[in-house]
């Protein structure tokens, strides 16, 4: 693959959200929602159906594509496998925030990410609320972006002293021998929030509005685009030992800062183990 068009991919996000998910947002029945692994792990008919039609549309732009979807590795784990080897994949979570959409809460996400080979080369993060993306491609910044083309860069922001910082953290997969000491580190920021939707806790942080970001959990679909679009808008990310976060990782950890140093202090002072 010599050169990718992320606009058209920015523009089958849309199209899906806005035909599949939009337009049953606060319309669900309870018979389109089931829980899949746990009571706080969901799934709708409307990341079914948008799930099906990005990949329909995507299959017909990239054949050569390998699709690893949210919804797609639920019926065939071994996906994941595949994209460790794949030449070219875009990795999808149709519906970021399924919980928050389930519950008629006005913050979700779709997301997409381009990997090559094992390395993320492009990602987009699309608000259907705000009706914009935050995209970026590797070496050439972060960006939002209106479907009028009308676009500004992202610059993480200036970090504070420690006891001013405000950051998001999912405390759902902390383990549970080390959970009670990084819940008393909280203490010592200024606010620790969680949206339950990955794509606009990214999306926040690389517009300068959040100074770190942390996660245990490290599905593809929910971190490549918003670590690759932190990166570009300045910020460092790195596993809790300090390593670089692949797509082929699913553990380790995850510190989002918006320099080395703030990383640093974070894992030192806040992110113990």
């Amino acid at each position: 693959m010599t050169s990718f068009d992320i606009a058209r991919l920015a523009d089958i996000l849309r199209d899906a959200s806005r035909k599949e998910t939009l337009a049953r947002f606060r319309r669900l029945d309870s018979g389109q929602v089931r829980v899949k692994s746990e009571a706080i792990d969901l799934v709708t008919e409307a990341d079914e159906a948008a799930e099906r039609r990005i990949k329909a549309d995507v299959a017909a732009a990239w054949p050569e594509a390998l699709f690893v979807g949210e919804e797609s590795v639920a019926a065939d784990p071994a996906l994941l496998d595949r994209l460790d080897a794949a030449d070219f994949a875009i990795v999808v979570d149709p519906v970021d925030g399924t919980a928050n959409f389930a519950a008629g809460l006005p913050l979700y996400a779709t997301m997409a990410s381009v990997v090559v080979k094992g390395e993320t080369v492009a990602g987009i993060i699309y608000d259907p609320m705000g009706d914009d993306w935050v995209l970026a491609e590797k070496g050439a910044g972060a960006w939002q972006t209106r479907p009028d083309g009308s676009s500004w860069r992202l610059q993480v922001a200036t970090p504070p002293r420690l006891d001013q910082m405000v950051g998001y953290s999912s405390i759902a997969f902390l383990p549970s021998a080390t959970k009670p000491q990084v819940l008393a580190n909280f203490a010592k920021v200024r606010v620790v929030a969680n949206y339950r939707v990955a794509g606009h806790e990214y999306r926040t942080f690389a517009a300068g509005h959040a100074h770190f970001i942390c996660y245990n959990k490290l599905m593809p679909w929910d971190h490549l685009v918003g670590t690759l679009i932190s990166q570009e808008a300045g910020g460092h990310v790195a596993r809790f030992d300090g390593s670089a976060y692949l797509p082929s990782h699913r553990t380790g950890g995850l510190i989002v800062a918006t320099d080395k140093d703030t990383w640093d202090l974070l894992r030192r002072e806040v992110f113990t183990v």
